[in-house]
């Protein structure tokens, strides 16, 4: 034992002698135990990037693939049972301007998205300030309004075609009233504003829920300053409560002339489109060219005027709507 500690170097006997046993085995150490925290960390950060990266490629492969191909589609003759796809250039497009149904479809798209996203924003919000006032039956109160939204949509679209036809619950109630019975979603100037007003109804809750995390957030402080300010109820909504939930009410906006502005279910099981085409959607019109005319390539080019209008849309309202307030 005594030869092999004389065998030392003589530059690195001093070191030996003046290092504890253990703080040289420490020494050795480090670098494997730094070897190894490295080899979990990038162990780790692969299986971050994994999980991330499987959600991302099934949305390339289910989403953004068929969004990149309808361009493709849009702008040939694509007929199915035929082999050849003769590219045609923007002629589907120009067809489609000279189209009617189409034309009327945008019409009616638009009142869907002037008249609905007022609407839902309205009820959602005046919904959402009754709730936070009330302190019993808070939570029963809130889940009655929510249901509609976790509800069906056909189902929801159905009841209510089944309250509006011409010998219906709506009609009986207006008879025992002494009135004149509608006929609601048989008129083409009826039609379209109650499908928007079964829309409305159903999304009441989330616009509710929503509104009510963004006026929870609103610090009460600020309501108590403008009340020894002298601000009535009025003015605190106006310059206080509105500012604060300029955020909110963009994104419920956005979302809400999304929705709108793809209008289908409602439309397709409360009427069909009709009467007279007085309640046909873009998207109901890009379903009926597509699956019953299976003209695939003009309802392709419906689908992109459809997503440039939804862009075009989205961005002006960020832009118009994004308001950055401080107090």
């Amino acid at each position: 034992m005594e030869r092999v500690i004389d065998s030392t170097p003589a530059d690195s006997g001093s070191l030996a002698d003046s290092t504890p046993t253990g703080s040289r085995e420490r020494q050795w150490r480090l670098p494997r135990i730094g070897r190894r925290a490295l080899g979990l960390r990038g162990k780790r950060y692969l299986f971050i990037y994994g999980c991330l990266l499987l959600p991302l490629l099934f949305f390339a492969i289910i989403r953004l693939y068929p969004i990149i191909y309808s361009f493709n589609v849009s702008l040939r003759e694509w007929a199915i049972l035929s082999p050849d796809k003769p590219f045609v250039g923007l002629a589907n497009f120009a067809s489609l301007f000279q189209d009617e149904v189409f034309l009327g479809s945008l019409r009616n798209t638009a009142v869907y998205v002037i008249v609905g996203v007022p609407g839902q924003i309205i009820a959602g919000l005046a919904v959402a300030l009754l709730l936070q006032r009330i302190t019993m039956l808070r939570t029963f109160f809130r889940t009655a309004y929510f249901i509609p939204y976790i509800t069906s949509v056909v189902a929801v679209s159905w009841v209510f075609r089944w309250i509006l036809m011409k010998n219906g619950v709506a009609n009986g109630i207006l008879l025992e009233l002494g009135l004149d019975p509608q006929p609601f979603l048989y008129s083409p100037t009826q039609s379209i504003f109650w499908i928007i007003a079964a829309m409305i109804w159903q999304s009441i809750g989330f616009q509710m829920l929503v509104f009510l995390a963004g006026l929870e957030n609103i610090p009460r402080l600020y309501y108590d300053a403008a009340s020894i300010d002298g601000a009535g109820g009025w003015s605190r909504f106006r310059h206080v409560t509105i500012p604060l939930l300029n955020p909110v009410l963009l994104f419920s906006v956005v979302i809400a002339s999304i929705g709108f502005l793809q209008s289908f279910t409602q439309v397709l099981n409360m009427t069909g489109g009709g009467p007279l085409n007085s309640t046909n959607s873009i998207v109901l019109y890009i379903y009926n060219t597509a699956f019953k005319s299976f003209e695939m390539g003009r309802a392709s080019a419906a689908t992109v005027i459809l997503f440039a209008i939804i862009l075009a849309f989205t961005v002006l309202q960020l832009k118009v709507l994004d308001r950055k307030v401080e107090y």
